[in-house]
């Protein structure tokens, strides 16, 4: 019986990410000194876009990552000046994570290596085969977020 697993679209969507990931963190800390999850977590909080903290617990669901690695990756990244971290007026127990003023910096160069890759990924594809893939990829993303939307997916709104 043989099976046509590298077909498939689970596989395909989760081994271009793993490899383009590991592609990713390597750029990331030889050129940030960040790794892939540091550079994940400043998007996640740039994405907010009103520059409220957001709390660890949030930012850990967010994330998809326990509570406690988030903690840890907080702790990091507040060692190195790329967020900061206070206490919850409302709840003691409660961390609120933002941006630190250098951040920005960081995220804009973490999105040119982003750049770089998707560039070398859609090597030899034409501009409406990229456009096509892209717009394709969008629609595939509604369509999963959408039946997760229970876990607290979110929807990526996405030029076609």
């Amino acid at each position: 019986m043989a099976f046509d697993i590298a077909s498939r679209l689970d596989f395909l969507v989760s081994d271009v990410a793993r490899l383009n990931g590991r592609r990713f963190d390597r750029l990331a800390r030889e050129r940030l000194g960040l790794s892939r999850a540091q550079c994940r977590l400043l998007a996640v909080l740039a994405l907010r876009g009103d520059g409220r903290p957001l709390n660890q617990a949030a930012l850990a669901d967010e994330m998809d990552m326990t509570p406690m690695s988030v903690a840890k990756l907080c702790a990091r990244m507040q060692a190195g000046g790329w967020i900061a971290r206070e206490t919850s007026d409302s709840d003691r127990r409660a961390n609120l994570v933002k941006l630190a003023p250098n951040a920005g910096r960081a995220l804009e160069r973490a999105l040119r290596i982003a750049d770089q890759l998707q560039d070398e990924a859609l090597a030899g594809f034409s501009k409406a085969e990229r456009s096509q893939l892209l717009s394709l990829m969008a629609r595939l993303h509604v369509n999963v977020s959408g039946r997760a939307g229970a876990d607290g997916a979110r929807r990526l709104d996405l030029e076609d």
